[in-house]
């Protein structure tokens, strides 16, 4: 008889769990939900009221029947998943299909994993929260009534697989407009102006105050800066003060480990998970930036003790983002006084950041000393001399000191612009009505630059301020717009163009010609070709769906809904009322054109119409209109070219492959364009042309070393076969050797000394045992709504 069965979500979080109870407390994992909407069924209910019609997963049978022995056997069991609304609904479906007792329940809820916070929730037990469940329900039913109907229009007015998500197209929505907006942006030119001025060993930078408009107008300027004096003008010292960020949320978190870090989203999200379900954090998805007393009480002892008392500063944040949800805390280390833990170099460095900016966020201000110098010019001739200025302004010097660096001596938070500070740290001691010589003036065309593309932190904090998505969904939404290629997270390299730089030095002026880059970006997300063509269909049919207020409206129902102020099921069928007849509607109209398609020309030799469009198998460029007498002409665009770019004369050279290239071992090399990319075709072998090679370049020399390349890699890939049996091989993997067999593999067990002297037999009973064994439900980290 178990006395107490305690059922959490993860196995790394029952196990530490379980180092704070006694003997008298059993941990079992339910391994995520253990039931959901049925895969491949619509699974919703329409005539009754939209109820959700759910399955357990084949996986998770053995594993349910496993809990249900547990919780019969069990006095009491306490059902101990997150305290969100996904772990809401985790309790209540474990809750149902368990058949529990309710006199023998009990639902407990913790934000951190510590022995206090555990045996607390134990003495505080609660029912499961129903409205919560329903808002997870609406949430989960409304996104598979949109995938479930929008997904096919798209196959069928664009290409197979496809898929439409409430949430992640609109995602992909803001994608795309950044995009347009780089297109479409014309940059404007302007001339900064600078200048060193000698105050007697020492320099003062400055920089004028307006931009000029062009190099006709500063040439003029400077002109006059030639024959004009300069002296000090107004000093102005003013105190500045700088407050901390408040402690992380989810979103804030996964913005910062992006700057400071490098780390995607769904990677800080993983690593954040590993660290709550060890007990190091508080729980990482949260729109809230409060800390409780008790941490406040520990944290403010931490900086008295260790840093200094002058450097306390006790502030009580509150939560002023869209639709903030439950009363969580704000993302903190359980444990204040841990400045390190063990773990992996990621976990090491993401609680670093974690601990530097929750102490932070109790720290007193900055104090700052922030000085401007106006710089004084008259003309050489006569100071009170009537000519009018070429261009109002003036040289100003600014610098900052810092007098009490409070905070920062934990953390600075990072920034998203990509600017560099050109302010000087301190300034030389000058006084008002000093003379000052010239030492260079500067006047360097400049263009305004174009939007940033997203990062994927700007793309959380957009979507944050937009009120798209909540703290559970921003990292499985940037994961999904990925993995189904509407966006993809890349370089762009940006483009050379010469700039002017007229200098101002010993009374001369002199004129020189520079080159620069602009346009510029690293790890930015770009859209892909079907991702436009996606998103422009969407937008053109189903602007609703697309829309920015629409998707965050349905967020504030969601938010109602948890807070019993709205029936789900009512909301439910109000928006299927108006969305049914219009996807009716997109899939029986008629297109002239298919989605995305661009008619580029025609074919000189043929006089046929060239047009590029997305294919089964993604961008192609199609030569003829297919009629019954003659089949057009396909070919796959390259890597780099774009649908809505590409030229005729460049789609006319993709049917240049394949092209013979030469003979190797008595057989033809030919090189030709695929569903993958550009391959080498050798001896009936298929060999990828890497992305540094252009197919349309490359020669038999480097054909030959490829194809050599490819049989080497093989040859150390197999270690051993068997002629009794071809199916099973014994291969070297990334992972180790393993045993493969009818497109399975299996692990070979580290009690074999060596896996390359396995007889036929020992592979076979192998393979029987694993095959046997009970399948392990996959480990959930991230959750995808």
């Amino acid at each position: 008889m178990i006395k107490n069965l305690v059922i959490v979500e993860s196995p790394a979080k029952a196990k530490t769990i379980e180092k704070f109870l006694g003997s008298d407390y059993k941990v079992m994992s339910s391994y995520g939900h253990i039931r959901d909407l049925k895969k491949k069924n619509f699974s919703i209910d329409i005539d009754h009221n939209f109820a959700p019609i759910y399955e357990i997963p084949s996986d998770k049978s053995q594993l349910v029947a496993e809990l249900k022995k547990a919780a019969s056997q069990a006095e009491i069991v306490w059902l101990a998943s997150d305290e969100d609304r996904e772990g809401e609904a985790i309790a209540w479906h474990l809750f149902e299909v368990l058949k529990l007792d309710p006199a023998r329940t009990r639902r407990i809820v913790f934000h951190e994993i510590t022995k206090n916070a555990i045996l607390n929730a134990i003495e505080h037990p609660r029912d499961i929260d129903t409205n919560l469940v329903d808002a997870q329900q609406a949430r989960r039913v409304l996104d598979r009534i949109v995938g479930f109907e929008l997904s096919p229009v798209l196959w069928k007015k664009i290409k197979p697989a496809l898929s439409a998500g409430r949430v992640q197209s609109v995602a992909v929505r803001l994608i795309v407009e950044r995009e347009n907006e780089i297109k479409n942006f014309v940059p404007e030119q302007y001339v900064r102006l600078t200048a060193d001025f000698i105050a007697g060993d020492r320099t003062l930078r400055t920089e004028f105050s307006h931009r000029l408009p062009d190099l006709d107008v500063a040439e003029q300027f400077l002109r006059q800066c030639a024959v004009s004096h300069f002296s000090v003008g107004d000093i102005a010292v003013k105190p500045l003060k700088k407050s901390p960020a408040p402690p992380f949320t989810t979103s804030t978190l996964q913005q910062e480990a992006a700057r400071k870090l490098g780390f995607t989203v769904s990677q800080t999200m993983m690593i954040a998970q590993k660290l709550y379900e060890a007990g190091h954090i508080t729980y990482m998805r949260t729109d809230s930036v409060n800390l409780s007393s008790l941490a406040i009480n520990t944290i403010s002892r931490e900086i008295s003790d260790n840093i200094g008392a002058e450097y306390l500063n006790v502030r009580h944040y509150h939560t002023s983002s869209k639709g903030a949800q439950e009363a969580h805390e704000a993302i903190r280390p359980t444990y204040i006084d841990r400045h390190s833990i063990e773990g992996t170099s990621q976990e090491k460095r993401l609680y670093a950041l974690i601990w530097k900016r929750t102490i932070a966020s109790q720290m007193a201000d900055a104090l700052i000393e922030k000085t401007t110098i106006d710089i004084d010019r008259a003309d050489a001739s006569d100071a009170q001399s009537s000519i009018a200025p070429i261009v109002d302004g003036r040289f100003v010097a600014t610098g900052e000191v810092v007098k009490f660096d409070g905070f920062l001596k934990v953390y600075l938070e990072g920034r998203d612009d990509e600017e560099t500070d050109t302010e000087q740290s301190s300034l030389p001691a000058v006084k008002p009505g000093e003379v000052l010589d010239l030492g260079n003036m500067t006047a360097a065309q400049r263009f305004t630059s174009q939007p940033l593309r997203y990062t994927e932190a700007s793309l959380v904090k957009k979507m944050e301020e937009l009120g798209i998505g909540r703290p559970s969904t921003y990292a499985p939404t940037i994961s999904t717009i990925q993995q189904r290629e509407y966006v993809e997270r890349g370089d762009r390299p940006g483009a050379k163009r010469d700039v002017a730089v007229l200098s101002l030095r010993k009374g001369k002026i002199s004129r020189r010609t520079v080159s620069e880059t602009y346009g510029a970006e690293k790890g930015k997300l770009i859209p892909t070709d079907i991702g436009v063509v996606v998103n422009d269909f969407l937008t053109q049919y189903f602007p609703d769906i697309l829309d920015y207020n629409f998707t965050a409206r349905i967020e504030q129902k969601f938010d109602d809904i948890a807070e019993g102020k709205l029936p789900w099921n009512s909301e439910i069928a109000n928006f299927y009322k108006v969305f049914h007849p219009v996807v009716d509607n997109a899939m029986s109209m008629r297109l002239e054109h298919k989605v995305g398609e661009r008619l580029l020309g025609t074919d000189p030799v043929s006089g046929k119409p060239v047009s590029v469009k997305i294919g089964r198998y993604g961008p192609l460029v199609q030569v003829g209109e297919g009629d019954k007498d003659e089949k057009p002409r396909f070919a796959s665009l390259l890597k780099g070219q774009s649908v809505q770019t590409i030229t005729l004369e460049d789609a006319l050279k993709l049917f240049d492959f394949p092209r013979l290239i030469g003979e190797y071992d008595g057989e033809d090399v030919t090189v030709a364009i695929g569903r993958f990319g550009p391959y080498i075709k050798h001896a009936g072998a298929f060999t990828s042309i890497p992305k540094n090679i252009a197919p349309e370049e490359i020669t038999i020399d480097q054909a030959i070393e490829l194809i050599n390349e490819k049989r080497s890699e093989a040859q150390r890939r197999v270690i051993r076969t068997f002629d009794d049996d071809p199916d099973i091989q014994i291969l070297n993997g990334r992972y180790g050797i393993y045993i493969a067999y009818k497109k399975s593999n299996y692990k070979i067990p580290k009690t074999v000394a060596d896996p390359a002297a396995l007889s036929l037999e020992e592979c076979r009973q192998i393979i029987a045992a694993q095959d046997a064994a009970p399948k392990k439900p996959a480990r959930r980290v991230a959750r995808k709504k």
